[in-house]
């Protein structure tokens, strides 16, 4: 203070949480310092974001080890257990209890039945329209990927990281999609209220001022009724061909696509027909007579079949196990599954 003036020398923005990032905004709204208009634009959208996902505790990161760093494709924490392929990852979320993170190199539509038993998905490799990442944002699945310093061991059940640390499956690892880090260890997790009631009064200032819209992508009735519970007016797009991932629909949707006469072709799709039916029933009652954008199937088909990679290193490696086999009930196996499998990789390479 020089002669009764204040002059600043020095500032730095205050660190706080988007709880109180949100609460203070509103106090200030309330107290006559600042306007609505001021308050919803010093809320920045990912603190917003941040009442939707559960997260990290924040004390125990202080403490946790860092072990990798990717592309923060899909937020909030995950926490569970390391698990290699979809099935092992189904087989202990839904008859063991266990929470799991799925780890694969990248994923496929085969793997969406352990994706969404999954807490959370990890990949070595991808970007972000990659499947993993499109798929964990569909089902709100926090995801990291493209973690380039990960080294996945299939065949023993492992990964390295950066050439030091070994994980095996069943260790424990956290994530966090909002930052896209990977921690060692089971970390603690808090689950934001989106009720807060500072939040939903800012929510409420905001749509007072915006002109724009929204409309949320949704593809499950389950999809919309979340969407709708945010403040959604409509669906801008549900993606029907998405409707066919769920575990239980995909060997249908394989069974259209590999049908060689229409008879068969038609028995695969008369039984899609009411699970879809039923689906678009649910998304228009969740909407209330709100718009509903759909967009009819557009898929590459090979996309729901093994990828062409995986195809031909099975077939190898069937066939050589076949050599090694003494009695003819497992050669008739064998035989039958290189028959099944040479279809499907000759349905591939006819779709790429």
């Amino acid at each position: 203070i020089d002669r009764g003036q204040l002059f600043l020398l020095q500032t730095r923005d205050g660190k706080r949480t988007a709880q109180a990032e949100v609460r203070i905004a509103v106090d200030m709204v309330e107290e006559g310092l600042i306007t609505k208009e001021e308050a919803v634009r010093r809320v920045k959208p990912e603190q917003v974001d941040f009442f939707l996902h559960p997260q990290l505790d924040a004390e125990a990161v202080k403490t946790a080890q860092k072990i990798a760093t990717g592309l923060n494709v899909s937020p909030g924490a995950a926490v569970g257990m390391v698990a290699f392929d979809a099935d092992t990852a189904e087989r202990w979320a839904k008859e063991e209890g266990k929470d799991v993170i799925m780890v694969r190199p990248e994923t496929k539509p085969d793997d969406v039945h352990g994706m969404l038993a999954a807490q959370g998905i990890l990949t070595s490799k991808g970007g972000r329209t990659s499947h993993a990442a499109l798929v964990a944002r569909q089902f709100g699945k926090p995801a990291v990927v493209g973690v380039s310093e990960l080294e996945l061991d299939l065949v023993a059940r492992r990964m390295t990281v950066n050439e030091e640390l070994v994980i095996e499956e069943g260790d424990w690892i956290s994530l966090d999609g909002t930052q896209g880090i990977v921690y060692l260890g089971k970390l603690e997790t808090v689950v934001p209220d989106i009720k807060n009631p500072y939040l939903l009064k800012l929510l409420g200032w905001a749509d007072e001022i915006r002109k724009l819209g929204v409309w949320a992508n949704a593809d499950y009735p389950r999809d919309a009724q979340r969407a709708r519970e945010y403040g959604a007016e409509g669906i801008g797009l549900c993606r029907t061909e998405h409707m066919f991932f769920e575990a239980e629909r995909m060997p249908i949707v394989q069974r259209m696509i590999m049908a060689k006469h229409a008879v068969d072709r038609k028995e695969a799709l008369d039984q899609l027909l009411p699970l879809q039916r039923s689906d678009f029933e649910g998304l228009f009652r969740a909407m209330d007579g709100q718009p509903v954008i759909i967009r009819l199937i557009d898929p590459p088909l090979h996309e729901f079949l093994p990828s062409y990679e995986e195809l031909v290193q099975d077939l190898a490696d069937l066939k050589v196990r076949t050599q090694h086999y003494h009695t003819l009930s497992e050669i008739d196996a064998a035989l039958s599954e290189i028959r099944i499998k040479q279809d499907y990789l000759e349905r591939v390479e006819a779709l790429r």
